[in-house]
């Protein structure tokens, strides 16, 4: 009944950074049959060394930094948990810097170096620091790491810019890709503090999205497709830095040009559907309204009729009962017998609308099968097939494009004065205005803002 290790353990690997590991199974044993649970806990050994992930760490600092800086160095790692992991830092004995542990919120160490005097770089440009990392075995396990800490000269000239402002226009069709502006900054100072890296400054992701800078030319790139429509400009706030963290910077206002990218937008508003034969001239048939997003020259908009009408078009008012008439198409074929017998079919429409309309197979009528809202839909179009009967058949296709009318079917809805809860204007204090002693006739006292689903005519309140 005894129970042997089969292969070696290993904490770490089996439970990680978990402080209590432990394997359960059962065993069954015969004569007598019996089943016992069994939990085995695995106890750390002080197997692993600290470690740091770096063996070797490089800093700068500057011969005018002021005692009391601290450097960030990081923290060791030791898979050991308890007493046996990670539990302190010791610093090679030098004249200048001392080693503080410090303690983050998940109970983890890590090491801060903390200047103790000035530093000066004409007597030791250099130092080179062994830093050690402990932990709490029984014989305790350590861990090194190499720093080498450069004393470099001060830094005391920021970049400058050419100017604090550039500006720069670009058509809306400028492929992405391309150049916007080289912005560029000198530096005084040499070596490391005058070599100098750009960068955007905090901005709207929007406008992070649109550019790219180079960090070291300082060229700055177009990412995605401008859109005048949707902004008409972008300002860019550009950041130089050196290599010793001082830092300036300029704004680039990029102005975005229009250019005729948008087809004009036509919308029938309301048609006299059908004309009376004796209508005098000059009556009004249909409200079109044209619209074009473009600016300036771009957005103007020339109407003309080319005297070309689509094959069929036709007009329903909303609200309409289903199975309404609404087209009759019409082919005709000069073959005898089933070869010129003609039938109808619909072949396909914008989307949505193959719902909303059938064909009669033998005369080519078009019907609504439901009522249309001309809220939701105002217009769409079916492609109807005519096809004969001979073999191999043969077909031509016509499009019929429905327009729907607008009916005054949605009453005026008043904003303010607010109505009253359910409706009921009894149910809430009525609205007043204060009117003061010296008005005149014509003064104005109140105001009623109200707006109407329908459109045309029937929404003008």
């Amino acid at each position: 009944g005894n129970l042997y290790v089969n292969e070696r353990l290993d904490r770490e690997e089996m439970c990680g950074e978990v402080a209590s590991c432990s394997v359960s199974f059962e065993v069954l044993v015969q004569n007598p049959l019996n089943i016992f649970h069994v939990e085995v806990t695995i106890q750390d050994v002080n197997d692993n060394e600290p470690h740091f992930i770096k063996d070797n760490m490089y800093f700068e600092i500057t011969e005018s930094t002021s005692p009391g800086a601290r450097i960030l160095v990081g923290m060791a790692e030791d898979p050991d948990v308890g007493s046996n992991s990670l539990q302190g830092y010791e610093l090679e004995a030098n004249r200048y810097f001392a080693v503080e542990v410090k303690e983050s919120e998940d109970g983890s160490k890590f090491a801060e170096l903390v200047l103790q005097r000035a530093l000066d770089r004409e007597s030791e440009q250099s130092l080179r620091l062994v830093l050690t990392a402990l932990d709490g075995g029984d014989p305790p396990r350590s861990g090194t790491a190499q720093l080498r800490i450069n004393v470099t000269d001060a830094n005391d000239n920021p970049p400058v810019f050419v100017q604090d402002r550039f500006h720069v226009s670009l058509r809306e069709d400028v492929p992405p890709g391309s150049t916007v502006l080289n912005v560029s900054a000198t530096d005084a100072d040499a070596g490391t503090n005058a070599r100098i890296s750009y960068d955007f400054e905090k901005m709207p992701a929007k406008v992070l999205q649109k550019f790219v800078v180079d960090a070291e030319s300082g060229s700055i790139t177009l990412q995605e497709a401008l859109d005048f429509e949707d902004t008409r400009g972008y300002t860019l706030l550009i950041e130089a830095k050196d290599g010793g963290g001082l830092a300036t910077h300029c704004k680039v206002e990029v102005e975005v040009l229009d250019v005729n990218d948008n087809a004009p937008e036509i919308s029938l508003l309301s048609v006299s559907n059908p004309v009376p034969e004796d209508a005098p001239s000059g009556t009004v048939v249909a409200l079109v309204n044209v619209n074009d997003p473009d600016s300036g020259e771009n957005g103007q908009v020339w109407c003309e009729l080319s005297g070309e009408a689509p094959l069929y078009s036709a007009y329903v008012p909303e609200n309409n009962a289903a199975g309404t008439a609404v087209v009759r198409v019409q082919a005709r074929d000069p073959d005898a017998g089933a070869n010129g017998r003609v039938s109808y079919w619909l072949a396909g429409g914008s989307e949505g609308a193959a719902p909303l309309v059938l064909v009669d197979e033998q005369s080519g009528a078009v019907y609504a099968q439901r009522s249309l809202d001309y809220e939701q839909c105002r217009e769409f179009s079916v492609a109807v097939r005519a096809q004969d009967g001979g073999q191999p058949a043969r077909s031509s296709t016509a499009t019929v494009r429905i327009f729907v009318l607008d009916v005054n079917d949605n009453v005026p809805r008043v904003l303010w004065p607010a109505a009253a809860a359910g409706g009921d204007p009894a149910a809430a204090p009525a609205p007043f205005e204060m009117v003061p002693r010296s008005a005149e006739a014509g003064y104005l006292v109140a105001k009623v803002v109200a707006v109407d689903a329908d459109a045309g005519r029937n929404a003008w309140l």
